[in-house]
């Protein structure tokens, strides 16, 4: 199983909210459906923000971001019900497309500090959302799991120079590879990269191959890095001795 994508590990089944809704309303219903936060819509199923319990809190007022425009409800309700999903909602929510890869999502929630995307597809309405539980799933793979994608990968990649090479070992994500190197080291190391829950490649006799910026490939002491300053996909993290990133897509 190698490069999940969002559209596998996503929920079909989203609670919404539409931008009208009194906050008092919407607070009940997410604690009701025991979620954290959730898309709001459009008349058109389209995501304009997000909004989590927090948000709908007592006493929130107009949050920087939010479109303000909607209507107050009027009357005693009005004073119960607070101010509307629209004037305290994240805007604009930030999404992703089902065929992007689980590790884009994850850095993706890792910059704006969420913990769940809404799923829409190339009209922007909602398909699914995906949470950081589904994501960490991906990644907290077995090392057998990882182990079995590795062996098909060299296959993939090395054809018959693949029967030369030792098998490959995996330790906590870790992958340790032994025997000579490969011809195409480049190549080799990004498809070892692209498999869920690889958290370091490890070359050979301690030593490692790594593609730099310009497609090329170097020797180090260490654990595979990247050659630019790159983010790492979700996963467990590792000392600076044997944890490296993937390397920069050529």
């Amino acid at each position: 199983m190698t490069e999940r994508t969002v559209g596998e590990v996503m929920t079909r089944e989203v609670v919404t909210l539409a931008p009208g809704t009194p906050a008092g309303q919407a607070a009940r219903l997410l604690a009701a459906r025991r979620v954290g936060a959730a898309p709001v819509l459009d008349e058109e199923d389209r995501v304009v923000g997000v909004v989590s319990r927090g948000d709908l809190a007592p006493g929130r007022r107009d949050r920087p971001g939010g479109t303000g425009t909607a209507r107050e409800p009027s009357g005693a309700e009005g004073a119960a019900e607070g101010p509307t999903v629209r004037q305290v909602m994240a805007a604009p929510a930030v999404t992703v497309h089902p065929e992007q890869r689980v590790a884009v999502a994850a850095r993706a929630m890792e910059r704006r500090g969420v913990d769940r995307l809404p799923v829409v597809d190339e009209a922007d309405r909602i398909i699914g959302i995906v949470t950081r539980r589904d994501l960490l799933r991906v990644f907290l793979r077995s090392d057998a799991e990882i182990l079995a994608d590795v062996r098909r990968t060299l296959r993939s990649v090395l054809g018959a120079a693949a029967s030369a090479r030792p098998d490959a070992a995996v330790r906590e994500g870790l992958v340790v590879l032994g025997g000579p190197a490969a011809r195409d080291r480049g190549r080799l190391l990004r498809a070892l990269w692209r498999i869920d829950g690889v958290t370091g490649v490890l070359g050979e006799a301690g030593g490692v191959r790594e593609t730099n910026e310009a497609g090329g490939a170097r020797e180090t002491g260490g654990a595979h890095r990247p050659g630019g300053a790159g983010e790492h996909p979700a996963g467990p993290r590792r000392t600076a001795a044997a944890a490296g990133g993937p390397p920069a897509e050529g």
